[in-house]
């Protein structure tokens, strides 16, 4: 369906593909990994024609149509959320709303004298129309935006009034909704929540569309595609398996090709230790020589490049007291809408808990309150002796944006060593020339990653953390798992990412029922315990 062959192309003096070529069939679904900046995002304008190769060729049916999610949804103003979304729906938004057009000119008494043409579009039009499920595009909009997690007011309301991440979903249900032979997705989930991840898992499994995506969701990945295409150093790597299968093939041919190098390095070895003990004996010296010319020979295998990030030992915080904090009758509303009514709730010392709740349900509200950042309406929120340390998106507005990646650590722990400090960018995956970037530069996993170090390197106690995970890549999820995984303090926090809840929650709260006045689910076990006792990964949406 869709070709590239004999792919190079460079951005400056980066160098992204050498003589790459990849294949995408009907109907599969194909994952695109590779580590930051190895152009995988490239791939896709290459595919719509907004960035073309340096050489090769992109070869694709006329008739084949592509819908492309992209992190960049561009403006959005001047209609409600469902009508923007079928606007933005690709053939069948636009024959939808000439459909429409068309009614409204049937009934208008002042063309009457043109009747003739508009119901001879018409006519011209409709075959098409009900091909593309026009009839039921409302409809499919409606149940498209529910499952990203709209509910009925939002979809009715104004589209240029919902924030940035919102928009990011009316682009997804945008290009959902198009009915489209091919779906390119860039990091379809960073704005969903797991609610809407779980619901865009089942309509991608069960879409005939195409899929080309890159995600940072382990879980997602696996469930979805069933192909891997890796860009490695320069090259489209395939492996006939999700995301699983792929890391450990990969694994096995990392084992292989070192032995092999390791074998390599060891016969040219041995043949140098004969050159140098016997090149100048008589008897010896053309076996020397032989041996000298088959060196030359010899199709050098170069050294197994591993990506991994740089191990970093994080210091311990300081031990706090057992009572860590206690919410009591807590109210809280905003506007007519009520979120809280008479809350309890306390955590312990070295408790985990993780907040789940339907979208809108009070999860972010619930760690506002908890790190002071929001006040209840009524009841007490009280800390015990803590060192708190709280992580959302607007921390990453307190980076200084005139300083480098680098002046950023220095200024907050100016007395560690440089190597201490590059350790810990390492960690995050900042090395190299990126330590120079300045913090205006980044991108938002960038600065996550940034805001992450700069918290974990001296660690509070108690970690408070609204969708740590938000455009990190899988190497850093991983790491950060595996980092709090030791970390000796408490937890509460909130995190779409399924790794990320397996790996660390130890203790459940479910929030969905406070909106209607009823009291939070507490489950005192881990959440993989959670979801084998409800059989549901989120509230509300069975497996």
């Amino acid at each position: 369906m869709i070709t590239l062959s004999g792919i190079n192309k460079r951005h400056g003096h980066q160098i992204l593909f050498v003589d790459g070529s990849l294949q995408l069939n009907a109907g599969e679904k194909v994952g695109l990994t590779g580590p930051n900046g190895a152009g995988k995002s490239t791939v896709f304008r290459m595919i719509v024609g907004e960035d073309p190769p340096d050489e090769g060729d992109v070869a694709m049916p006329k008739r084949v149509s592509v819908g492309y999610f992209k992190q960049d949804v561009g403006e959005m103003r001047g209609d409600s959320v469902i009508n923007m979304t079928i606007a933005g729906s690709g053939r069948a938004g636009a024959l939808h709303r000439e459909v429409q057009q068309l009614e409204a000119d049937m009934s208008d008494p002042e063309k009457a004298d043109r009747m003739d043409d508009i119901l001879a579009r018409y006519g011209e039009i409709q075959g098409d129309y009900q091909d593309l499920g026009g009839y039921e595009l409302e409809a499919r909009a409606k149940e498209v935006l529910h499952g990203l997690g709209f509910d009925d007011e939002m979809i009715r309301g104004d589209v240029e009034a919902l924030s940035g991440g919102w928009k990011m979903r009316v682009g997804m249900a945008q290009v959902l909704l198009g009915n489209f032979d091919v779906l390119l997705l860039d990091e379809p989930t960073n704005h969903l929540d797991i609610e809407s991840i779980i619901w865009l898992e089942g309509f991608l499994r069960q879409t005939k569309s195409a899929v080309l995506m890159t995600c940072h969701d382990r879980d997602f990945m696996n469930r979805v595609v069933d192909r891997i295409i890796d860009v490695d150093d320069g090259q489209f790597v395939t492996y006939q398996g999700d995301y699983d299968f792929m890391m450990r093939e990969q694994a096995v041919r990392a084992t292989q090709k070192e032995a092999a190098f390791e074998r390599q390095q060891a016969m040219i070895a041995k043949m140098k230790r004969f050159i140098d003990r016997f090149g100048t004996h008589v008897a010896k010296a053309a076996q020397a020589q032989s041996k000298q010319k088959k060196i030359d020979k010899i199709d050098r295998l170069e050294a197994p490049k591993k990506r991994e990030l740089v191990a970093f030992q994080f210091r311990e915080p300081p031990r706090s007291g057992d009572d860590i904090v206690k919410l009591k009758g807590v109210d809280k509303a905003y506007g007519a809408k009520r979120i809280y009514r008479g809350l309890d709730f306390e955590v312990q010392r070295g408790e985990r808990w993780c907040v789940m709740g339907q979208n809108g349900s009070g999860k972010t509200t619930l760690l506002k309150m908890v790190a002071g950042q929001l006040k209840p309406d009524d009841g007490d929120v009280k800390l015990g002796s803590v060192k708190m340390g709280y992580f959302a998106q607007q921390s990453l507005d307190l980076l200084d944006t005139e300083l480098t990646v680098y002046e950023q650590v220095d200024q907050r722990f100016h007395l560690e060593s440089v190597g201490v400090k590059r350790n810990l960018l390492g960690a995050f995956g900042f090395s190299g020339d990126d330590h120079e970037k300045r913090v205006a530069n980044l991108s938002g996993g960038e600065k996550s990653r940034l805001v992450l170090a700069l918290m974990l390197f001296d660690p509070p106690n108690f970690l408070v953390l609204d969708e740590p995970t938000n455009h990190l890549d899988l190497d850093t999820k991983q790491m950060l798992v595996q980092t709090l995984e030791k970390f000796e303090g408490t937890m509460l926090f909130v995190s779409h990412d399924r790794t990320f809840l397996r790996g660390l929650a130890n203790r459940v709260l479910d929030v969905s029922a406070c909106a209607d006045g009823g009291p939070p689910e507490r489950y005192p076990g881990s959440y993989v315990e959670w979801v084998e006792k409800t059989g549901v990964e989120a509230p509300g949406v069975h497996l």
